[in-house]
This record gives structure tokens, C-alpha cells and sequence, in this order.
């Protein structure tokens, strides 16, 4: 099945979130190279793609795993939590439609 991740970065996590990236794409990656990502990437705190110095405000992952308690401890474990990027992370099952 496929679960939706929203994570919420905390303020001002610019810093913190470009230095732990490689680690957090590298699980991104992980999963995409299984076939299991729908969808991802960060929520720009601005209208544009190259937020700059205005940051995230957190990011969205689309992707299959075969629970919500699996996908729930995978988001739990991913770096950026770690680092302090995220505030936390909402996890739900997600129905593809479109």
C-alpha cells in the first residue's frame, strides 16, 4: 500500500537540513531504486523552486511500504529527524487515484 510522509521542518533548519541531505537522499534513493517511490521533495518556504535562503518548511514523500507501522518507523528513523531538521512527520495511507 502507499503512505503519504509530510513532514515539518522546525524554523530556520536551512543549516541543519543541507547537512544531513546526502544521508536523507541516500534512504530517498534506497527506495526509489526498489521501485516503491511514487513521489518526493521538499516543501519550498517561498513561490520558487530555488528557495535560496528562504529554505523549507518540510517535505513530502509518497511511497509503498507494507504497513502504516513500517512506514511510520521508516519516516521515524530518517535523518533529518535526526539532525533536527523535522518537528515531526504525519504519516498516512494514501489512495493513487490520479
Amino acid at each position: 500500500m502507499l503512505y503519504m510522509i509530510h513532514s515539518t521542518d522546525v524554523e530556520n533548519s536551512l543549516e541543519k537540513r543541507l547537512a544531513a541531505r546526502p544521508a536523507h537522499i541516500a534512504r530517498i534513493t534506497e527506495l526509489q531504486e526498489q521501485g516503491r517511490v511514487v513521489a518526493a521533495g521538499p516543501l519550498p518556504a517561498i513561490d520558487s523552486n530555488d528557495p535560496g535562503n528562504a529554505g523549507f518548511t518540510g517535505s513530502l514523500i509518497i511511497a509503498e511500504f507494507d504497513s502504516l507501522a513500517q512506514a511510520q518507523a521508516w519516516a521515524d528513523d530518517d535523518p533529518y529527524i535526526h539532525a533536527g531538521v523535522y518537528a515531526g512527520s504525519i504519516v498516512k495511507p494514501f489512495k493513487k487515484v490520479f
